[in-house]
């Protein structure tokens, strides 16, 4: 449970104002001390990020943030940066100070949660100040209508009770779809196909891969991982066909040559592009692809950030295949890490990444943001497919998809 990356576990975010006992709380929840907890308003200036695992829910991820009422330049942009936080939460702890009340902060950020359709329990704090049949408790559980739970971080009354509230109100169904479980059977072959070369890591495969190699394994089915350049052979040895052969997306054009008709072919990044968004948005955004013009704006988005190898994929490759798809120059702009732009209207197209080292939240809500603008996107997989002339064969195990790409009008 340690070692589940951040991004494939439930993001419980705890807002509240300055003072409310947030960092108490999740001191409380973990049982460690993970945040510093002091009486000076604002003590927290950015978002803390503990993982743990908590039963029966498996690895989750608390998110302490600063107070949604803080004050000066230096607090709205930390209040900036909680909203932020919205982005990658799939349940949310809403902390109230009885001594304080709940009015306009509370009301506009439930406002928020609830246009977002992410889950909320309210949490009200600091129970060893009052009395137990205190008014103002079940006034606030009226005001903020939502599953609310009394608690002390001091004496730890009422944690419990919000543990259990988690449990019932965290998203039921996973937090994400599967990656490939749901494509093979017990006993399936599948071919994975990895390129080794300088942007690999140094002694081991990138996060998406090992997380494919683990869901076969999981699913009872055998994985066979080999180099572009050995995939014929290998293919050649097999006593059977393969269920299925995943590559790597710089690969695809190779990859498609050596698998015989018959056998379904994807990559990587296609698989990411279901797993953590939407497949079929970003199979419209390729479609779009066609429509560029020279001169037009695209903006080229990583969740992660990087040392740049000279053969680049979002810095340089994709620029490269772009300008040749389109003939002629375009204007490209990029971001990475938590960077992510509100403002996208005047862009022509969107490019991310597979999205492997954010959560599934984190990337609806780009998508999300992305079609309220009005704008194609499409992730590197499904863009590297395009350009390459094998998208409709790689969206082979997605029917649905497949018919997103054959619609006649874009």
């Amino acid at each position: 449970m340690d070692s589940t990356p951040r991004s494939n576990r439930l993001h419980i975010a705890i807002f509240g104002r300055r003072n409310a006992g947030k960092s108490s709380l999740i001191n409380a929840l973990t049982n460690q001390e993970v945040a510093i907890v002091s009486d000076q308003p604002g003590t927290t200036t950015d978002p803390v990020f503990k993982a743990m695992e908590m039963l029966p829910l498996g690895p989750v991820v608390f998110i302490d943030t600063a107070g949604i009422d803080d004050v000066g330049d230096l607090g709205k942009l930390r209040v900036q940066r909680t909203m932020r936080v919205m982005r990658q939460t799939d349940l949310a702890l809403l902390l109230i100070d009885p001594l304080v009340g709940c009015d306009g902060f509370e009301a506009d950020l439930l406002a928020k949660l609830r246009e977002r359709a992410i889950p909320t329990v309210g949490v009200i704090h600091k129970s060893d100040l009052l009395d137990p049949l205190d008014p103002r408790l079940p006034a606030l559980r009226e005001q903020l209508n939502v599953p609310t739970a009394v608690v002390s971080s001091i004496t730890g009354q009422g944690i419990e009770e919000l543990k259990q509230l988690i449990l019932v109100h965290a998203p039921k169904d996973g937090i994400e779809p599967k990656l490939i479980g749901d494509l093979i059977s017990p006993g399936d072959t599948v071919v994975l196909v990895i390129p080794i070369d300088m942007a690999m890591p140094k002694g081991r495969l990138i996060l998406p891969q090992v997380q494919t190699l683990r869901d076969i394994l999981d699913h009872d089915a055998h994985a066979l991982v080999v180099k572009e350049r050995e995939l014929k052979q290998a293919l050649e040895r097999l006593r059977e066909r393969p269920k299925l052969v995943v590559t790597d997306s710089q690969a695809f054009m190779k990859v498609a040559a050596d698998v015989p008709p018959g056998v379904p072919m994807t990559g990587f990044s296609i698989l990411f592009a279901r797993h953590k968004g939407d497949l079929q948005t970003l199979v419209e955004g390729a479609r779009a692809v066609d429509g560029l013009k020279p001169g037009d704006r695209v903006l080229i988005a990583e969740a992660c950030t990087h040392h740049r190898q000279p053969d680049d994929i979002g810095k340089v490759l994709i620029p490269r295949w772009l300008r040749q798809h389109v003939g002629g120059e375009l204007r490209f702009e990029w971001v990475s890490g938590g960077s992510f732009p509100e403002d996208l209207a005047d862009y022509d197209l969107v490019v991310h990444c597979g999205g492997c080292m954010i959560n599934r939240a984190e990337m609806m809500s780009r998508l999300g943001t992305v079609r309220a603008a009005g704008v194609p996107i499409v992730n590197y997989g499904v863009l590297l497919a395009k350009v390459h002339g094998v998208l409709e064969r790689a969206l082979e195990p997605f029917p649905l998809a497949r018919m997103a790409l054959e619609e006649e009008d874009w």
